[in-house]
Parts: structure tokens; sequence; C-alpha cells
């Protein structure tokens, strides 16, 4: 009767971004930027019924920017498949 075994282990693979500063910096600056959106975005809504429209409005336009950094649209080509085989 065959037995089945197990396939052999993967090679152990290491991953050499050595970004963690950077990535911490980012990060940051991103909760940050957020922060000040938020808070500035709270005291012009105290101003009245149209500038808070217009302040939320733009703030939402920021918000997403932010996102769409934290995400890496905007990183260069080279950054974002940096770890790919190729």
């Amino acid at each position: 009767m065959a037995r089945l075994a197990p396939p052999p282990a993967p090679p152990p693979v290491t991953v050499g971004d050595h970004d963690g500063a950077r990535r911490f910096r980012m990060r940051m600056t991103q909760v940050m930027a957020t922060t000040v959106t938020v808070l500035m975005t709270g005291w012009v809504c105290t101003l009245g019924v149209i500038p808070a429209i217009i302040a939320l409005s733009i703030a939402k336009h920021v918000l997403v920017a932010v996102l769409m950094m934290g995400l890496g649209v905007d990183a260069p080509q080279e950054q974002k498949y940096r770890s790919s085989p190729h």
C-alpha cells in the first residue's frame, strides 16, 4: 500500500525591506494629516452651516488622498514591486 508523504518544506525566504523607520514615518504622517483634517473640520463646523458644508467637502477629499497615499497609489513603480522576484 502506498503512503502519502507531505511535500518538502519550501526554502526559507528573507524579506530584505529594512524600511521600518520609513514606514513608521509614513504612518505617522498619515495619522497627523488625518487628525489635523478632522480637528480643523470640526472647528470650521462651529462657524455656521455654509462653512460646515464647504469644510466637510474639503475634508472628504483630503481624507481620500491620505487613504490613497497609504495604499501606495502614488508610490514609484520600483517601490511597489521591489519584493517581486523579477
